[in-house]
């Protein structure tokens, strides 16, 4: 297996820009969001690059690829939140067109990357 340095890998630079992203929204939701939608959207967002830079870390590839499994599901269970502020009317329907393109990009290339790797090694 090679080693990967987290900071360098595309998934990881723009999975940290959905948290900056991420962010800014959550701030505009209203207030008794505050510990549902909120924090659960930042849990996630964070959890995306979280799993991809600790997978990275990992001995083999067999165990990245479930890391990078993990980050996939928390990419579309964001998406999922998104889709539910979207229907409550919490953002537009071009702010949550611009993030959901944002977010299945990164699902796309989490998913190709992941392909990459050999889940024998």
């Amino acid at each position: 297996m090679r080693k990967h340095n987290f900071k360098k890998l595309q998934i990881w630079l723009l999975a940290i820009e959905l948290i900056d992203d991420n962010y800014l929204f959550t701030a505009t939701l209203p207030d008794y969001e505050r510990y549902g939608l909120r924090i659960q959207m930042n849990r996630c967002s964070v959890s995306i690059a979280s799993n991809i830079a600790e997978g990275s870390s990992k001995r083999t590839d067999k165990h990245f690829i479930k890391f990078l499994d993990d980050s996939l599901g928390s990419a579309y269970e964001w998406e999922t939140q998104l889709i539910i502020c979207f229907r409550q009317n919490f953002l537009s329907e071009e702010t949550f067109k611009i993030l959901e393109d944002k977010v299945q990009a990164l699902q796309s290339k989490i998913s190709n990357f992941t392909d990459t790797l050999d889940p024998n090694n």
